[in-house]
């Protein structure tokens, strides 16, 4: 049995369904994928206690309450790295590239959430959103209006995931509503996190926008918030569009790279996330690896605006960890198995691509994102002594995925049905912490 077999647990529940999770890392580790068909996994008091056959699990748990779903898919909840709560209205902007669509149809958008009566239902449906596509955990970039930010949080604690968020912050280059003094930015920015770091499962995250939009101040004090907060997220952009780099090295003359603009505040450490690294060089990846800086990797934003293809052999080669992001508004939509989906047709049609097993992408989609966020003692795979955070697949009936699982003759193919077919229509159950959080009827 994965992970060993503890003493029985008073009050557990046991949900048997066809198990699958990644506890290894697998890029180099064919063993990494680990399944039990008529599996289960026993939780108690928010651990899970233990992981493996149905069999062995209810012999060992035999008071259990037993949740019967042998015909679905249990996994362990899926963790987004990337996404913007602000920009869920602009999903499905088309034709644009990322300054322009920042310009023209994102920054307009996120101007909305200065009106509260526009953030809370918007706040609301996101963190709905995240449970019902199987996401337990999420690192969220935040509003730029403090009351916004708030409001977020509130429906954050309300959802019971597990979220990082917080004020993002710039003071130049965007609309003048969406900008703040480096003295607003800290001051605000440490009354959310007062409020709201540490609070149940939510963190707080130090958020400069970009460095486009940032000047040196702003971005020391950003440094200097992150500083005093014990535990807190820092994430940001970097090197997404070309357009977008040659316009950060106009503006920070003196910096080497991109990367550069955010070490030198020490907002690129073992606690920082950057999102889409799509045309970084290979100096910047070797300080990344050596910082322990992680990367989101968001396939279909990078799609959809034309960013260009994630270079994955190069952060591998490098020892550059990553997980996915959904990215949304340029995202297509919060399902983080969508994005596993993206990553694995990048990968196959890039010059110098990285072949994809749906273990690679489970754990991509799990494992990985757990880690970058510092919960790998408690989240991320269903090892025993885990967080019970779990998302239950089961295919619509009458669906091609239920035809195609139908078919498959193990568990690694259902699993790569599964990434390429199963959206939010077949996410029936997700618990974080064994508690149902979503649940469709």
């Amino acid at each position: 049995m994965a992970g060993g077999a503890p003493p029985a647990a008073a009050g557990a529940t046991i949900v048997r369904a066809n198990v699958v999770h990644t506890p290894r890392y697998p890029f180099g580790d064919e063993g990494a994928l680990e399944c039990y068909e008529n599996g289960a996994v026993a939780f108690a008091d928010g651990q899970i206690v233990a992981t493996g056959d149905f069999a062995e699990v209810s012999a060992e748990h035999p008071d259990a309450e037993l949740v019967d779903e042998r015909d679905a898919f249990l996994l362990p909840g899926l963790v987004d790295m990337h996404v913007h709560w602000p920009q869920l209205g602009a999903i499905g902007a088309m034709g644009l590239e990322l300054l322009e669509w920042l310009r023209t149809r994102t920054l307009p958008e996120e101007a909305k959430l200065a009106d509260l009566d526009y953030a809370r239902p918007l706040a609301r449906d996101f963190v709905r959103g995240l449970a019902a596509n199987g996401t337990t955990t999420a690192l969220v970039f935040g509003s730029h209006f403090p009351d916004a930010q708030d409001a977020f949080f509130e429906a954050a604690a309300d959802s019971g995931l597990r979220l990082a968020s917080g004020l993002v912050v710039s003071d130049r280059d965007l609309l003048p509503e969406l900008r703040v003094t480096p003295e607003e930015a800290h001051d605000a920015g440490l009354a959310l996190a007062r409020r709201w770091h540490g609070r149940g499962r939510l963190r707080y995250a130090v958020t400069p926008r970009f460095s486009i939009s940032c000047s040196d101040e702003l971005l020391e004090s950003c440094g200097a918030l992150a500083a005093e907060l014990d535990g807190a997220v820092v994430t940001s952009h970097l090197n997404e569009n070309r357009d977008e780099v040659e316009a950060v090295l106009d503006q920070f003359e003196d910096a080497r790279d991109y990367l550069e603009t955010y070490e030198r505040h020490g907002l690129a450490g073992p606690s920082t996330v950057l999102a889409h690294s799509v045309h970084t060089t290979d100096a910047e990846l070797a300080r990344m690896a050596a910082a322990g800086t992680r990367v989101a990797h968001c396939p279909s934003s990078n799609g959809f605006l034309g960013s260009g293809v994630f270079p994955m052999r190069r952060h591998l080669s490098h020892g550059v960890r990553f997980g996915l992001g959904t990215d949304v508004g340029a995202g297509a939509g919060l399902s983080v198995l969508k994005e596993g989906l993206t990553a694995y047709q990048g990968q196959m049609i890039a010059r110098d691509g990285v072949r994809l097993a749906p273990a690679h992408l489970l754990w991509l989609a799990t494992r990985a994102g757990a880690e970058a966020l510092g919960l790998g003692e408690s989240a991320g795979d269903l090892t025993p002594g885990r967080g019970a955070d779990l998302v239950l697949l089961r295919p619509p009936e009458g669906s091609t995925l239920a035809a195609t699982l139908a078919r498959c003759e193990s568990l690694e193919q259902a699993l790569g049905a599964l990434i390429t077919l199963a959206r939010e229509e077949s996410v029936a159950a997700t618990w974080v912490a064994g508690e149902p959080v979503h649940r469709r009827m």
